[in-house]
């Protein structure tokens, strides 16, 4: 269905005859959409009312434009004027790689609003590069190391082109194979065509990059998808001082080599194994490390590790995930 509201017009999935019941709503993340929680939302018990929002510029939400200087808050602020708009509060926040970063800063700015909160594999509280420690130390002024210039600029040209082969590794099934998930799952060109309903340019995926005198010398940009994880505009240090304090579960794949201590999407990281040169000794960005000091400041939360899974729980565990879902909702 479309939700118009005072920002723009976002689609939504729902279930047929599932109208009423606990909202749940499942935020997705980042070159994908609202589809990737479509067998979550069907899994889910009768008593859950289910909604997957397709952020903008994903899926069929208008492509409105995305100011990185605000960090995650233009979709986070379009998520709760959704919930708002539709009557949800308090509203049980499910969310997925950059959908959890969402969730979290929605959950910052509106804590009353959420009934709880599961992150899936979601990007550190100290956003996507450019960091280091467990406290989240910016390693640069300007963010170097982090935003659009670290996208493979072969994989941006394939998604805008809508390829859908596996011809090249950059090509968005190719990475959806190795980077996704650990092992294939069922339905996969269905999730690579939802992959391919990403917007494409500097107002979107991947956004502008600037240079920089710091190694790897980018910065992040002002707009577009990846700046908006950038550590100069999204840092989520007082999360653990907002009142109310509804429950978190995290739920990650313990193979996940997109957020991850190690990650291969990592600059500083790629740099200390020397696929990108001229690296000066930068540290990885530790972060799974970065979400549980923030969340063991936090307070209510609970971790689950899943064995033999990469960055999607919900796709190659289905029914671990939600059965572990549905026990944390019943539970807030």
């Amino acid at each position: 269905m479309k939700v118009t509201t005072p920002r723009l017009t976002q689609n939504v999935l729902t279930v047929e005859g599932r109208d009423g019941g606990e909202p749940v709503l499942f935020v997705h993340g980042n070159v994908s959409s609202a589809a990737f929680w479509r067998d979550t939302m069907a899994a889910l018990p009768d008593r859950y009312r289910p909604l997957a929002v397709d952020l903008r510029g994903f899926g069929d939400t208008d492509p409105a434009p995305v100011d990185a200087t605000r960090g995650l808050r233009d979709y986070s602020d379009d998520v709760l004027e959704l919930v708002e708009t539709l009557g949800l509060a308090p509203v049980h926040l499910v969310g997925w790689s950059m959908g959890g970063g969402v969730v979290l800063q929605a959950l910052r700015d509106r804590p009353a609003a959420v009934r709880s909160v599961t992150l899936v594999n979601p990007v550190s509280p100290y956003g996507f590069g450019g960091t280091e420690g467990a406290d989240g130390r910016i390693t640069h002024p300007d963010g170097a190391g982090a935003g659009a210039g670290g996208a493979n600029p072969d994989f941006v040209a394939r998604l805008q082109a809508g390829d859908l082969s596996e011809e090249s590794p950059t090509s968005p099934r190719s990475v959806f194979r190795s980077s996704y998930v650990k092992h294939p799952v069922p339905d996969e060109d269905f999730y690579v065509r939802a992959m391919l309903t990403t917007r494409v340019g500097e107002a979107h995926y991947p956004g502008d990059a600037v240079p920089s005198d710091a190694w790897p010398h980018l910065a992040p940009g002002k707009s577009g998808v990846l700046n908006t994880m950038s550590p100069t505009y999204f840092r989520l240090d007082d999360l653990p001082e907002i009142d109310p304090k509804p429950p978190v579960l995290w739920i990650r794949g313990a193979d996940d080599v997109i957020v991850s201590d190690t990650s291969l999407f990592d600059l500083a990281h790629l740099g200390a194994l020397g696929v990108v040169p001229g690296s000066p000794g930068t540290p990885a960005q530790p972060m799974v490390t970065q979400t549980r000091a923030v969340l063991e400041r936090y307070g209510p939360y609970r971790e689950v590790v899943i064995a033999e899974c990469g960055h999607s729980p919900h796709l190659e565990h289905p029914a671990e995930f939600g059965r572990l879902l549905a026990a944390h909702l019943e539970e807030a």
